[in-house]
């Protein structure tokens, strides 16, 4: 008898032991799996979660974006509280702010390999350069607004015209070749 008791300890002792390194594994294995995430990874996590994300771009500004999809260098969404939609780099976030449901969303895995994922910053530009849609950048030297004319590799030609106005030449005030590592936000109302 006093030999079961002894053996049903040892096996015991065995089991706990056995369960402290699968846990010890699996936690490592978590620390690695968050340790190779990229904020882009982050953030496409955090878009499965309610509610706008709060982001603080490197000029200090924030914004407040209802995010509906992440492309390879780039999110998009709706900017809480107006009617506009925004590109806005990755480039251009200095920190997430994100709420604690969001926060923990944010850690979940993620699966990549949709079109949108291979999507880069310039190719968003040019449709709206196609599109002719009026916009307004943010930049680190303030916000101008006109119409996307072209795109190149790292650049983009904006027509400065009013906002609320389509583009005529009468209308053009001049036209500026800004570098897209200048674009903090990009709206589109």
């Amino acid at each position: 008898m006093r030999w079961d008791e002894l053996f049903a300890d040892l096996e015991g002792q065995l089991e706990h032991g056995l369960g402290a390194e699968e846990r010890e594994a699996e936690l490592e294995e978590e620390r690695l799996r968050v340790g190779r995430a990229s904020l882009r990874d982050r953030v496409a996590a955090i878009a499965r979660a309610p509610g706008p994300l709060r982001v603080r771009l490197v000029d200090g500004s924030t914004a407040d974006l209802v995010l509906r999809t992440v492309g390879r260098d780039w999110v998009s969404g709706d900017l809480a509280g107006t009617a506009a939609q925004a590109v806005l780099p990755l480039h251009a976030v200095a920190a997430l702010l994100p709420t604690s449901e969001q926060l923990l969303a944010g850690l979940e895995p993620v699966s990549l390999g949709t079109v949108t994922d291979r999507i880069g910053l310039a190719f968003v530009l040019r449709d709206l350069a196609r599109r002719r849609r009026t916009v307004q950048l943010t930049t680190p030297g303030g916000v101008l607004a006109g119409t996307v004319d072209r795109v190149g590799k790292d650049h983009l030609d904006l027509a400065v015209h009013p906002a609320d106005g389509w583009r005529r030449a009468s209308a053009v005030s001049r036209v500026e070749v800004l570098a897209l590592s200048q674009l903090l936000l990009v709206r589109v109302d």
